[in-house]
């Protein structure tokens, strides 16, 4: 019942993507100008601030869950344990330890306008995300470089036709809703802070996508994942008892 139900939701939420688009405040484009939001400089200017916390993390991996073992669905394009994911939010909802570990982080996070999920985004080396597309153009998502390997293009994003590298300190804004495809060639981690925040829209289709989205995140799609968020939580041993490593492997 929950995959009828997220398959005939999906269906539904791509058939408003034409009325989106219309009413969309933004260009309707692969990859767009981050310099037009002003928490983009924020979070530019306070980069450092946000990699010290995230490297408090990375000292504890058996904390990071792979992004499937939080959202199921996401083994459709991510099978091993390359692709790890800490969440301080998800859809809305607060990933409260998560976030008492990383205060500043989450501090300038809430600040942004329309912010509905952040998490860091951890690729072990040599990992490829296949193409896929978002659920929905009610979103836009943005990454800031926190730990880019050299040489710079071994780690890159293609959005439909267009190519990036990721930057230390530097944003990437993207609608996820065209095909979309990632890879870390390096021998090293790559980390970005991934947020999706609301896409600025006309009224009154903006309160119509509020609506929307207030309703995807009661959806079996969003609440199977924060239950499996929880449940990581509640069986994490002690800080205390966590020994340090240097960085998440894959499996």
């Amino acid at each position: 019942m929950n995959r009828f139900v997220k398959d005939v939701g999906g269906k539904v939420l791509w058939s408003l993507e034409k009325l989106i688009e219309r009413c969309s405040l933004i260009e309707n484009r692969p990859f767009l100008e981050p310099a037009r939001f002003p928490w983009v400089q924020t979070l530019e200017s306070s980069w450092t601030i946000i990699r010290a916390e995230l490297e408090s993390v990375m000292r504890h991996p058996e904390r990071i869950p792979r992004f499937q073992d939080v959202s199921a669905d996401q083994a459709a394009i991510t099978t091993d344990g390359k692709w790890r994911t800490y969440f301080l939010y998800g859809m809305g909802y607060k990933a409260e330890r998560n976030c008492a570990r990383c205060p500043q982080t989450t501090r300038l996070v809430e600040q942004i306008p329309g912010m509905k999920t952040a998490f860091f985004s951890i690729l072990s080396p040599h990992k490829h995300i296949p193409e896929h597309r978002g659920l929905y153009k009610g979103f836009l998502r943005y990454h800031l470089g926190l730990v880019i390997p050299k040489p710079a293009q071994a780690c890159r994003i293609r959005v439909a036709d267009q190519t990036k590298q990721w930057e230390e300190g530097k944003s990437l804004l993207f609608d996820d809703t065209y095909p979309h495809e990632a890879w870390n060639d390096s021998d090293d981690v790559r980390v970005v802070l991934f947020l999706d925040v609301i896409r600025p829209l006309r009224f009154p289709v903006s309160v119509l996508n509020k609506t929307i989205i207030q309703l995807v995140r009661w959806s079996p799609y969003v609440q199977d994942a924060r239950r499996n968020q929880e449940r990581w939580d509640r069986e994490l041993p002690p800080e205390s008892q966590c020994a340090p490593l240097a960085a998440p492997t894959g499996d």
